[in-house]
């Protein structure tokens, strides 16, 4: 069954006129960082709250809250490897869900591909696709190329957001920073300062390994040693 094209309110693709009563209602949300998830009301908590809101909106048309929450806090929206999000999709695809709703696009994903896969599975089940603060509708061509445009622009984002980690992970080590992760041979980690420093007794092994591969050429004979 494929979404028609009647929309009322902020960005709600409709099921077709023969949806039946009451409409399930599933609320996905997602940070991409643990940070902050402690606190007594968090970001998927703030994003809940406003789903749960527009979906009360609409009670006059059916529209229930799905039981189980979908909730995934520390995943990035460019990867489908998330435990919440499998979860839904194999309730969408089990005829479980209704609609589902989004606080942005781009909380469900921030791959156009994947976003557009999941699209297409979405239309095959007949499931509405609700974002609360965004406009869209894809059952048109320019509905379709303003999506496209929104999924580029969190693409873009996640993208550029990339760029500045891995500039900056090169700048640090540069400078001889430590960016985490356990200390090569020959070295620790000084905390306080988050550089390295020599252990010497480490580099005075080091330092022999490739004396005698230089001296023999080979690998296995320094190994064999």
């Amino acid at each position: 069954m494929s979404v028609s094209s009647r929309q009322q309110g902020p960005g709600i693709l409709q099921p077709t006129a023969s949806r039946l009563q009451p409409v399930h209602c599933a609320v996905y949300t997602r940070k991409s960082h643990e940070d902050g998830l402690e606190q007594d009301f968090n970001s998927l908590d703030a994003q809940r709250e406003a789903c749960e809101a527009f979906i009360r909106s609409q009670a006059a048309r059916g529209w229930e809250l799905a039981s189980g929450h979908y909730d995934d806090g520390g995943f990035s929206g460019g990867t489908m490897e998330r435990p919440a999000l499998k979860r839904l999709l194999k309730d969408v695809d089990a005829g479980a869900v209704d609609t589902i709703v989004v606080y942005k696009i781009d909380r469900l994903s921030r791959s156009l591909l994947d976003f557009f896969r999941m699209v297409e599975l979405f239309e095959e089940r007949g499931v509405s696709f609700v974002s609360v603060t965004e406009q869209f509708n894809t059952t048109d061509s320019s509905g379709r190329l303003m999506l496209g445009i929104l999924m580029s622009f969190a693409q873009y984002e996640r993208e550029i957001a990339g760029e500045r980690i891995r500039d900056k992970v090169a700048a640090a080590k540069r400078h001889g920073k430590w960016c985490g992760g356990p200390p090569t041979l020959g070295y620790d980690v000084d905390r306080p300062n988050k550089r390295l420093v020599v252990n010497e007794e480490e580099a005075r092994i080091v330092r022999r390994i490739f004396r005698r591969f230089n001296q023999t050429g080979s690998t296995l004979q320094v190994v064999r040693e």
